[in-house]
Formats: C-alpha cells, structure tokens, sequence
C-alpha cells in the first residue's frame, strides 16, 4: 500500500495568526472530503504559537496532484504572505504500514 506524506512547517507573523488559522480552518473541511485524502491535520507548537504544521497523507500522487490544483490548495497558496518565513515541505512516499505488533526493536 502506498501513501503520500507531505508536512508543511511554518513560520508565521504573530499579527496575522488568527487570520491564518481561520482560513485553514475553513479550509481542512473540504479537503478532507477530496478523494484520497487519509489525513489533513494542523499543528501549533506549544513553544512558540507563530509555529504551525500542516500534516498530510495521501493515498496516492495522482490525488495528491489533483488536490493541489483545486481552489482549496490555491486559496492556502494564496495566504503565503501571512507566513514570517518561506514554508519548508517534506514529501515521503510510505509503501508499507504496520502495527505495533510488527514493529522488532
């Protein structure tokens, strides 16, 4: 089974923060609907509130492509003036999961 991780770190403006988490707000619900999409969550560090993550799983790259030329996916490209700092992403590729009862350390 293949799946598509994509994490986003952003670095954001303390006065634009709730303008930014709104609109991811409004945002995760239909998205969340997309075909393939197994997961959209976001992440506010505990350390410093202008930190987020944005954590996707995808269940392949085609949904994954097709997500990112929706109006959702543009909509969030267009708030990238919010952020402090440029966004980093990390895309993995996880070809196989296990459970706990798999995993040998």
């Amino acid at each position: 089974m293949l799946m598509i991780n994509v994490i986003t770190h952003m670095r954001i403006l303390s006065k634009k923060r709730m303008e930014l988490l709104q609109t991811l707000d409004i945002l995760a619900v239909p998205i969340r609907m997309e075909k393939g999409c197994n997961h959209w969550d976001i992440y506010q560090s505990i350390e410093d509130s202008n930190r987020l993550i944005v954590f996707e799983a995808w269940d392949n790259q085609a949904n994954l492509m097709t997500h990112q030329k929706t109006k959702h996916f543009k909509v969030l490209q267009g708030a990238i003036d919010l952020f402090k700092d440029p966004c980093e992403k990390v895309f993995s590729a996880i070809f196989h999961t296990a459970g706990e009862e798999e995993v040998q350390i």
